[in-house]
């Protein structure tokens, strides 16, 4: 399922494509050095690349104001260079701005993601996925099921906008809906701890306990070290059904 990980995308034309790697490589596992050699290739003119990898390498040291910036230059340039690259990388910038908690931001960053992805059916649901992720830390809860009622019609494959509309459903006492949108996302990610959290959580909502409990076990089993494992862990200790 979607983590706010940032996807490493292959933005760089044929010339640069190495350096381009080596620096993605260096972000993962020196991500400070990497800030420093990704800031020095874009001074020399490394272009949508260089500034990807800055972004990257910003993300990967928690420095995610910075690197929503760097995202955000690197799709202002693609947009530029009229390249198909412009609409994920104003994507990531969002994503960076809601692992920094700046969800306003980030909803900024979705518009104009949606606007570069025009004519991407596919590609304009996963934003609308992550824009009713920034409406949601907004409360804007509203805005945030209209976009994933769009969404799972434009990306029905994509996991990510059924289970939070199954979260959203759930919340809001739909509990049948919830039922509906879970059993979605765990057709398509059938191990997936946060999706197993959440069939757990509504079952438990709709009185059966044996499933229930059997989700939240499978949770844990699936990750018990993601949060979606540890919640589902003490929701078993709890006893609470």
């Amino acid at each position: 399922m979607r983590r706010l990980l940032l996807p490493l995308l292959l933005a760089a034309a044929p010339v640069g494509a190495a350096t381009y790697e080596q620096c993605l490589t260096e972000a993962r596992a020196a991500p400070e050095k990497a800030i420093a050699t990704a800031t020095a290739w874009r001074l020399a003119g490394g272009g949508v690349p260089a500034r990807h990898c800055l972004g990257i390498a910003y993300v990967a040291a928690g420095k995610f104001g910075q690197g929503a910036l760097a995202f955000e230059q690197a799709a202002r340039a693609a947009d530029a260079a009229k390249t198909t690259a412009s609409g994920e990388l104003w994507g990531q910038a969002g994503n960076a701005a809601l692992l920094g908690g700046d969800a306003e931001k980030a909803l900024d960053y979705f518009n104009a993601a949606l606007a570069a992805s025009a004519g991407d059916g596919r590609r304009q649901g996963e934003v609308l996925i992550d824009r009713a992720r920034a409406a949601v830390e907004l409360g804007k809860l509203v805005e945030a099921k209209d976009d994933l009622d769009k969404a799972v019609k434009l990306a029905p494959t994509t996991p990510d906008g059924w289970l939070l509309r199954a979260t959203l459903a759930r919340k809001d006492g739909r509990y049948d809906d919830a039922q509906r949108d879970v059993d979605a996302a765990l057709k398509l990610v059938p191990a997936d701890p946060d999706a197993l959290l959440e069939a757990g959580n509504i079952a438990g909502l709709l009185g059966d306990t044996d499933t229930a409990k059997a989700r939240w076990e499978a949770a844990v089993k699936a990750d018990p070290k993601s949060e979606a494992g540890k919640a589902a862990a003490k929701a078993l200790a709890a006893n609470v059904l």
